[in-house]
């Protein structure tokens, strides 16, 4: 089956346990259709870079699954019908990276990168 990486952001007004609790129910939509969630990463409150729904902040979540394009497409329509979920990013990937998402590794842990000035 294909393997695809999801990212929602849900509305800042939601607690953490219920923004966690979305990534649960749509883990459970995608199984009824015969996908499976691989991995998955709460990342928390964060600011975006412009309002979206008069909202400043945002609950961020990741997803990785591996199901058919049908279930995939179920979920993304159920997600976008959703009332707390304000945006919906799903990408195709050829193997899913091991180990924790960029967001969730330390700063120190990231690389090297060139100092600022």
């Amino acid at each position: 089956m294909p393997l695809y990486e999801h990212v929602f952001i849900s509305r800042q007004d939601l607690s953490n346990a219920q923004a966690e609790g979305l990534i649960e129910h749509f883990g459970a939509i995608l199984a009824d259709n015969g996908g499976k969630l691989v991995d998955q990463e709460y990342w928390g409150v964060k600011t975006m870079a412009y309002k979206i729904n008069k909202n400043r902040k945002g609950h961020y979540a990741y997803l990785k699954t591996d199901a058919p394009a049908p279930a995939i497409q179920e979920m993304e329509r159920l997600m976008r019908l959703h009332d707390d979920v304000m945006r919906v990013l799903t990408i195709k990937v050829d193997a899913h990276e091991e180990g924790p998402s960029i967001q969730m590794q330390k700063r120190d842990e990231r690389g090297d990168r060139r100092e600022r000035r």
